[in-house]
């Protein structure tokens, strides 16, 4: 059979610029690329990266860059890159003495890359699947130009019509072809490794727009400025946007409940349907408006690709670490579900690394969490909504950090560091459609969890308050409470508080839906006080990662890792709280 991978011509672009030349010499493949044109040259060898080809490439007039007085570290932008980059007039030396690289591949962003995935598996149920050196390319390929691949592998054409769907989906969602924003994508990637591995020469006036934006927002002295000032801005819009509409709600539910005990019968039943599904869907439903607000502003940092200048701005923080910037792209996708974020960990080469990062994604404060943030802030935090919103978000941040910094000290994780390219794609103006549907995909699991594990759970939480004597104080529920409380009493809990944290291990939005049956409205302010209130959401940052976080890490690291999560989550959150609550005391009295 004819070796698609071998076959250069398949995915050879004839360029007739001085930007790359290839040619095979001594059984190596060589690109010659002039510095001249050093972007557009390295769009071929992104092109070429896929492949899994071992090649060269060679920097054509290098002393020209000099003599502009611009810097090019290309031994760093090897290491970068993964493939053996010289000056030509070192050809010779090449090649008789080769160097080895670790095989790295670019990454095309979550609906792309999720699409590569798709294309694999479909290409896994091929029996001729195994002759290929590299799915993933072929994979790639077919995204890019099927004719081209069929001409080589036409057994692959089996798998045309999923090719298809996959692409028809990205150009809904983006309103681009598959191969434009494939090639962005390379853009992003060279343009990300030229950002670390080049120093312009002062006083260059030759910087586009984008250059001199990514200028500031990825400079760590106005980089972090930039991205608090930003955090403070959606946060505190998503408060006081999504404040009316919550309040609607809020009314909503309360004229429902009078209206229906007007009607209904005083009976069990009658009192589960009131007291515990609509007060307790209801107060997780109530919040909606104010985290769907936060959705959009999110949607549109990740549609814009600011999110991509966030992670390259973390690389020098997340080195200090001994990990990659790249690690920190899958705990920003974490502040929406940690589950997608975990998967996406799947990219990064490295065993240990890519570990480390899956381990530190539940330290970010997701969507689930939102809702339990917007309940307490909203009543005690209203003076400083944004400031303690934002708090929530960078102790997750901080604290994943400080455990990434204590493992890599370990036997475990302990390696010499290695660099990555930290990927800045242009600018994209967002779409109403692209934005509006990352938006209701959040909203829609929103939706489902509150129709079935929140209702369930505030059906169960219901039953356990009502029963054996309808006294709240006798039932099986303060039972439970007070058999777990003395274990959180140093953390100022009572016996309610640890049963609502009981209701949040399946889902943490159960805990407003637990919150809203056993705290009504009038009574919420004297049990909690605002410290008491602090304490309990950082416990419900820290503490036990959601069941489909728990199954995730068990298939993608094990069950030793996964149980490691649980049991060092439950630690932190206790330890945490302690000295926050401890601290509190001290200093209010």
């Amino acid at each position: 059979m004819h070796d698609f991978m071998e076959d250069k011509s398949v995915n050879r672009v004839i360029d007739n610029t001085d930007f790359s030349n290839e040619y095979v010499e001594n059984g190596l493949l060589i690109q010659e690329v002039d510095v001249q044109h050093l972007e557009q040259g390295l769009l071929r060898t992104a092109a070429l990266i896929d492949e899994h080809h071992d090649f060269v490439v060679l920097l054509k007039n290098y002393e020209t860059m000099l003599a502009t007085m611009h810097k090019l570290d290309y031994h760093k932008l090897s290491d970068l890159l993964g493939i053996q980059i010289v000056l030509y007039e070192d050809k010779q030396t090449i090649l008789t003495h080769r160097k080895q690289f670790r095989h790295i591949h670019v990454s095309y962003g979550k609906d792309i890359e999720k699409a590569i995935s798709t294309i694999i598996d479909a290409l896994l149920t091929l029996p001729d699947t195994r002759k290929l050196p590299s799915k993933r390319h072929v994979a790639v390929r077919l995204l890019e130009s099927p004719e081209q691949v069929l001409d080589k592998l036409p057994w692959c054409a089996q798998i045309l019509p999923v090719v298809e769907k996959e692409k028809e989906k990205i150009f809904n969602e983006y309103n681009q072809d598959v191969v434009s924003l494939i090639n962005k994508a390379r853009q992003g990637f060279v343009h990300g490794a030229l950002q670390e591995t080049i120093t312009h020469a002062e006083h260059d006036e030759g910087h586009s727009l984008r250059e001199r934006i990514d200028q500031v927002l990825t400079n760590p002295w106005l980089g972090f400025p930039v991205l608090f000032l930003m955090l403070y801005i959606v946060f505190e819009a998503s408060f006081s946007l999504g404040a009316y509409p919550q309040a609607w709600i809020n009314q909503l539910f309360d004229s429902l409940c009078v209206w229906l005990r007007t009607l209904l019968p005083d009976t069990w039943w009658t009192s589960m349907l009131l007291d515990g599904v609509v007060l307790g869907v209801g107060a997780v439903l109530s919040f909606l408006p104010t985290i769907t607000v936060l959705f959009c502003f999110l949607s549109l940092m990740e549609d814009t690709h600011y999110s991509a200048r966030v992670a390259f701005l973390m690389d020098k923080v997340m080195h200090r670490v001994g990990l990659h910037g790249r690690s920190f792209v899958p705990m920003l996708v974490g502040f929406g579900c940690n589950v997608p974020a975990i998967m996406m960990a799947k990219d990064i080469e490295n065993r240990k690394d890519r570990t480390l990062t899956m381990l530190m994604i539940p330290f970010m404060s997701c969507s689930a969490r939102l809702p339990v943030y917007v309940f307490f802030i909203s009543i005690f935090f209203t003076q400083y909504k944004a400031l303690i919103m934002m708090a929530m978000y960078l102790i997750g941040i901080l604290l994943s950090i400080l455990f990434a910094l204590i493992m890599k000290r370990t036997k475990l994780f302990s390696q010499p560091p290695q660099d990555y390219v930290s990927t800045l794609p242009a600018f994209r103006k967002p779409t109403f459609k692209n934005t509006g549907l990352h938006i209701w995909e959040q909203v829609y699991e929103y939706l489902q969890k509150i129709t079935t594990v929140v209702l369930g759970a505030s059906i169960v939480i219901w039953t356990l308050m009502y029963f054996p004597t309808q006294n709240l104080e006798e039932s099986y529920l303060a039972q439970i409470g007070r058999f777990i409380e003395p274990l959180v009493r140093p953390l100022g809990f009572d016996w309610k508080m640890t049963v609502c944290l009981l209701t949040g291990l399946p889902a943490k939005e159960a805990i407003v839906s637990t919150l809203g049956i056993l705290f009504p409205a009038t009574t919420i302010t004297t049990t909690f006080t605002p410290l008491t209130a602090f304490t309990f959401m950082v416990f419900v940052l820290l503490y036990f990662p959601c069941v489909a976080t728990v199954t995730t890490l068990r298939r993608e690291i094990g069950i030793k890792w996964a149980l490691f999560s649980i049991v060092n989550s439950m630690i932190l959150a206790w330890v945490i709280s302690f000295i926050i609550y401890q601290i509190g005391i001290l200093v209010l009295g």
